[in-house]
């Protein structure tokens, strides 16, 4: 008798112990995932079950409980998630799809590219269009190395994001 009572005290300090360390880590995936506090505490329930019978029944032992424990939660939660969400063939769907909507106007995108400048375009589509290694940029444009050519993209960059930031615009705004 002595020795049942002295287990469940003993899963008892173990689940606090366990309650302590995991779920706000828990309670903070669950909320990003778009769940509930109540949705967060059930499927740690859950977990805390399935974490019970994997190394308390079976006698396995974890260097990491609490990581664990959080692994079991997501696996959980993704399950839930799964059967839950409604998996409606896409006939049955109502779809208006023009593609044309889809693709970015590549007249707008290239005038926000141009405020970068003429050199900034052509170091641009060398990198990214022609795919062209940048130690070969640094010589074609008379850069001292790699580094100095990765800067300039850099700076290339941050030219055409300032011109996007200061007329606030969106992805949106991209596409005709």
């Amino acid at each position: 008798m002595h020795s049942i009572i002295n287990r469940s005290a003993q899963r008892q300090d173990l689940f606090i112990a366990l309650y302590k360390s995991a779920f706000p880590a828990v309670a903070k995936y669950i909320s990003r995932m778009g769940g509930s506090f109540d949705e967060a505490k059930d499927v740690f329930q859950d977990a805390l079950v399935v974490y019970y019978e994997k190394t308390v029944v079976h006698s396995s032992t974890l260097n990491n409980d609490t990581a664990y424990l959080v692994g079991i939660v997501k696996n959980l939660w993704l399950k839930r998630y799964r059967q839950s969400a409604p998996n409606l063939p896409l006939t049955d769907m109502d779809i208006a799809f023009d593609e044309q909507e889809e693709n970015p106007s590549n007249k707008r995108i290239m005038r926000f590219l141009s405020t970068a400048g003429q050199k900034c375009m052509e170091l641009l589509k060398r990198f990214y269009y022609d795919q062209q290694p940048l130690d070969e940029i640094a010589e074609e444009f008379g850069y001292s190395g790699v580094r100095s050519a990765t800067v300039q993209k850099y700076k290339c960059l941050e030219k055409v994001r300032e011109t996007i930031k200061e007329k606030a615009l969106a992805y949106d705004d991209f596409m005709e």
